[in-house]
């Protein structure tokens, strides 16, 4: 591998790490932030008849994980272009 190939890679590796620890701090905050110790508080804001910190605990946090698998396989897609990685079949 030349030297810039291994930058290169090292680079993607960089952005690849930093995007999953976003994506963890943003799940950890949603389920154990707002599903279990902002619970009281969050009960105060109502989401239909469902106190929000309920509906988070039941299933906002799920609505949330989803969600950033979504956001993780679009930005992988964008990383993957961005750094010329190709599939292997």
């Amino acid at each position: 591998m030349n030297q810039d190939s291994q930058e290169r890679h090292q680079a993607y590796w960089r952005a690849n790490t930093k995007l999953i620890i976003t994506l963890l701090l943003i799940w950890a905050f949603v389920s154990l932030g707002c599903g279990i110790l902002l619970v009281p508080v969050l009960n105060n804001i109502s989401l239909g008849n469902v106190p929000l910190g309920f509906w988070f605990a039941q299933q906002g946090s799920i609505y949330v994980f989803v969600i950033l698998i979504f956001v993780y396989a679009h930005q992988m897609d964008k990383l993957d272009r961005k750094y010329n990685i190709n599939r292997r079949d």
